[in-house]
């Protein structure tokens, strides 16, 4: 089935919300994908997808990463190192997401002008960093609270066969955590994916920021930021299921 079905199909629904309205009250036709006009603005909103999706994957996979590095001193014995985790997790998860990018987007190329380096910072990467910054906060607790899920048994079978401390960690917890904290680390994917929209305010071409620049044009906000809600339902909804597929691969469902 080709993308202009799909979109049509996607108008039709929309055309049952506005079945008992009048025709001078909802403009469906500004999104009617059987109209030139209407496909060409179906067209130009999608086109934002490929952007958001990119950059969801980029600032995951980067919060992934440090989202572990973060979580690793919250489970030492030593006070000091677990409180180089609590101040980064306290501080970062107190910020809200739009000051914080705002501060990454026009502070940071500041700061850097100050240490004499020209280093200018772009909507993409100015998005990137401040979803991978903000996100990895959350992903360092789930990691810490799968690993300590692990029985304490476990390390202490390993250590008795000669397996050093990061010989146990890849070999033996972190197999079992990755299979109980995947349903969480889904669920700040579509975190990210969502809060990317916020990337819109900085000037990248996303789909909110796509949306945003339509209604400009078009004067339809109901119905174009209708069809953007629909663009993130079916965006997370294949996050989704694609997510129940990597559980059942991995035997996440310890049920069964």
């Amino acid at each position: 089935m080709s993308r202009r079905w799909i979109t049509s199909a996607l108008f039709a629904a929309l055309l049952l919300l506005g079945g008992c309205a009048s025709s001078s009250t909802w403009g469906w036709y500004v999104i009617n994908p059987m109209t030139e006009a209407g496909w060409i603005n179906v067209r130009f909103l999608i086109s934002g997808m490929g952007a958001t999706i990119l950059l969801s994957v980029v600032a995951a996979s980067i919060s992934i990463v440090l989202g572990l590095l973060v979580a690793l001193p919250g489970l030492s014995e030593r006070w000091g190192v677990r409180m180089i985790n609590r101040v980064y997790v306290e501080f970062v998860r107190s910020i809200p997401l739009l000051p914080m990018l705002f501060w990454v987007f026009y502070g940071l190329p500041i700061i850097f002008r100050s240490m004499g380096l020209n280093v200018p910072i772009d909507p993409f990467w100015g998005a990137v960093i401040t979803l991978a910054i903000s996100d990895s906060a959350f992903t360092a607790e789930i990691y810490r609270a799968g690993i300590q899920s692990i029985a304490r048994g476990q390390r202490e079978a390993a250590q008795t066969i000669g397996l050093t401390y990061m010989q146990t960690m890849r070999f033996v917890i972190m197999p079992q955590a990755i299979r109980r904290i995947l349903p969480p680390l889904a669920n700040q994917f579509i975190y990210i994916v969502k809060m990317s929209a916020f990337a819109s305010v900085i000037g990248m071409q996303e789909l909110t920021r796509r949306a945003n620049e339509l209604v400009v044009t078009e004067y339809r906000p109901l119905e174009i930021y209708t069809l953007l809600i629909l663009e993130y339902l079916v965006l997370v909804l294949i996050i989704s299921q694609a997510v129940r597929w990597l559980e059942r691969r991995m035997g996440s469902d310890e049920r069964q």
